[in-house]
């Protein structure tokens, strides 16, 4: 398996629970994370990188959304089979409507994730 390049916002309460979650799960070590809000180099201008979740297989094409969180999903064991699953056109494209929906709540959700890190 090659390795996998994931861009997430660093600055994202969300965000860092979820990679935080990954990278525990990402025994292998098959995924290198990059926090797209830091000094790192990205593939995208930064305002892009940050607009939604990006992934690179080995040296494959740039992924973006539904699409990346699956290729992330198949570089981990446990959660391998619902990354293989979402190779399926239709499952994919449902995924990805399910994602721009979630774009849409993200920021009401980043300010409620931001007040509950506040507050612990």
């Amino acid at each position: 398996m090659s390795r996998l390049t994931v861009w997430h916002d660093g600055d994202c309460p969300l965000c860092r629970r979820e990679i935080a979650l990954m990278r525990k799960l990402d025994v292998s070590g098959a995924i290198e994370f990059v926090d797209a809000a830091g000094s790192a180099t990205c593939p995208l201008n930064r305002t892009e990188m940050l607009a939604r979740f990006h992934a690179r297989e080995g040296d494959g094409p740039l992924l973006s959304g539904a699409a990346a969180f699956a290729a992330m999903w198949r570089a981990n064991p446990l959660l391998r089979p619902l990354g293989e699953v979402a190779r399926n056109r239709l499952i994919l494209s449902v995924l990805e409507r399910l994602y721009l929906r979630f774009l849409r709540v993200r920021p009401h959700l980043q300010r409620w994730a931001s007040g509950r890190e506040a507050r612990a």
